[in-house]
């Protein structure tokens, strides 16, 4: 993201706030970016990164791996920090065409149609539960193996279902442990994760 005083400000209230803490500095960086873009600091306590999870998206986005979304909402939040960047193909659900279906939303079927294409891809769900759901049962069959999936998916039926399960599999993961989440949120872990990558490979962000 482009930094102005304010937001150096606001950074530094939250690090106040938030005191001493047992995240990993790239962790950390995470956490308060979503604490930023959500002025919810219980996300301190909520966020869940699997082993390795941080390192596996850096390298995912250093090799311009494709990155699927399950809506517009975190392509637009997403689109400007990797096109100033690492400029990776991102694709939306909602925008891939698929034969009309009564079994599966379109979220759900966009994933399935673009999980299929880009098996290795690094994958954000950040508002449809159906999408989340689809792209576990690929990987539980072993039709795909994401580099990372975000999962934020906020819900009230099954979503700590497909959390758990997501987190039960070998792939690298970042989830919210709670009822909450959303699209911004998952913005903005994407957001800080483009950021650790970029200094990580040696570039300066303008």
């Amino acid at each position: 993201m482009e930094w102005h005083i304010t937001d150096a400000e606001s950074l530094a209230i939250i690090d106040s706030e938030i005191g001493e803490h047992v995240f990993s500095p790239a962790e950390y960086e995470i956490v308060r970016r979503v604490i930023y873009s959500t002025a919810d600091f219980e996300y301190k306590s909520l966020i869940r990164f699997s082993e390795r999870a941080l390192q596996a998206g850096a390298a995912a986005l250093a090799s311009r791996t494709t990155i699927v979304v399950d809506v517009p909402m975190v392509q637009v939040g997403i689109n400007y920090a990797i096109q100033s960047t690492f400029a990776n193909a991102v694709y939306c659900s909602m925008d891939t065409p698929t034969r009309p279906q009564k079994e599966k939303t379109k979220a759900a079927w966009g994933i399935e149609t673009l999980a299929k294409r880009y098996p290795e891809g690094l994958f954000v769900i950040g508002q449809a539960q159906t999408a989340l759901s689809t792209l576990v049962d690929l990987i539980e069959a072993e039709e795909i193996r994401p580099a990372l999936v975000i999962a934020t998916p906020a819900g009230f039926i099954n979503i700590d279902k497909d959390k758990e399960r997501l987190q039960d599999s070998l792939i690298p993961n970042i989830t919210i442990d709670s009822r909450k989440g959303g699209a911004l949120v998952a913005a903005a872990i994407v957001d800080g994760l483009i950021d650790l990558a970029w200094q990580a490979y040696g570039k300066v962000r303008g």
